[in-house]
């Protein structure tokens, strides 16, 4: 046998192997996905994580099982993907508090927001809106100001759990107004949106679309956005910026949301994900039902999402450190 032949004869075979192989493996995905949201039902997280896997069934014919994994601000839901398989069967609905605010408040956190993870699809950006309930005698965020520095630690907010972005946005607030309002935690946004309903506590501020059954209702009052302009859904409702008041005249604390991946997963499953999760973020009817809700679609590649993680960890380290933030 000639070189040549014996050069012709391996490559054929690595092509064989290589194409039995490619055979052998199936194509994603081939079973159910898993996506993992750390908090509890009926928050703005859980709601986009079920929209989202929703259009990831239909589109893909296989099942998007939603996993509730709630406790410390996130942290054990993310800790759960971390340390999943990276073969893209199970996901995280990250959210500004899971991945850019925790790791400052948690410093043995297990799991670390940038080198367990890999950027899948940032869904979307959720202002959060501040909303009161009717009792309360003020009609803007100047009154509510001036009321809470007549009245220091005679009012209480809510949250969904220490460390939250709802509590971290309430705490920027009070840092930039210089005001003293009292935090009580609950377990998810969903039970702290009803004692507020219920007069248990006097306010909240948290994600839209949480809030938005509320507001339609009148059972909660608006009284502002943390947005930098106006959203559609509340367009008679102005930004905090637009209080009037000098202190909070930049004011803005959105929440964003997207889905990571256990590091290591693969390229191509990453990208397919990707792609498909844009392609629905897209579609007209996701685009009417986000907005619907108070949330701005945010289709971008894996790398943009990576980048807004990386740069809101260093945002909000001083707020947790000046407003001295601790784990329960």
């Amino acid at each position: 046998m000639t070189f040549r032949t014996l050069l012709c004869a391996l490559l054929c075979a690595s092509s064989l192997s290589s194409v039995s192989a490619w055979a052998q493996t199936p194509a994603y995905p081939a079973r159910p996905i898993h996506l993992v949201v750390p908090f509890t039902p009926g928050g703005s997280t859980d709601i986009l994580a079920r929209t989202i896997g929703q259009k990831l069934s239909e589109a893909w014919g296989q099942p998007v099982v939603i996993d509730n994994v709630p406790g410390a601000g996130g942290s054990i839901g993310a800790d759960k993907v971390a340390k999943a398989p990276a073969d893209g069967y199970t996901l995280l609905m990250g959210h500004i508090g899971t991945l850019a605010i925790t790791p400052s408040i948690y410093p043995q956190l297990p799991y670390d927001p940038i080198k367990s993870f890999t950027p899948v699809a940032w869904v979307a950006r959720v202002p959060n809106v501040l909303a009161i309930h009717p009792s309360l005698p003020v009609k803007s965020v100047r009154e509510l100001v001036a009321y809470a520095k007549a009245h220091p630690g005679r009012m209480n907010f809510g949250s969904g759990g220490n460390g939250s972005a709802a509590h971290v946005a309430m705490e920027y607030l009070k840092l930039r107004s210089q005001t003293f309002m009292v935090h009580v935690p609950y377990r998810g946004a969903a039970p702290a949106v009803a004692d507020t309903v219920a007069g248990q506590t006097q306010l909240i501020f948290t994600g839209a679309p949480a809030l938005m059954p509320m507001i339609k209702s009148g059972r909660l009052r608006a009284l502002a956005v943390s947005s930098p302009k106006r959203i559609g859904i509340l367009p008679d409702v102005p930004t905090v910026a637009e209080s009037g008041l000098p202190e909070l005249a930049d004011f803005e604390a959105d929440q964003w949301y997207g889905i990571v991946a256990p590091a290591g997963t693969p390229v191509a499953i990453v990208q397919k994900l990707n792609a498909q999760i844009n392609a629905s973020l897209r579609s007209v009817e996701i685009m009417q039902r986000l907005n619907a809700e108070g949330a701005e679609p945010t289709p971008n590649p894996p790398e943009v999402f990576g980048k807004l993680i990386t740069s809101e960890i260093t945002r909000w380290k001083p707020v947790v450190q000046r407003a001295q933030l601790k784990p329960d």
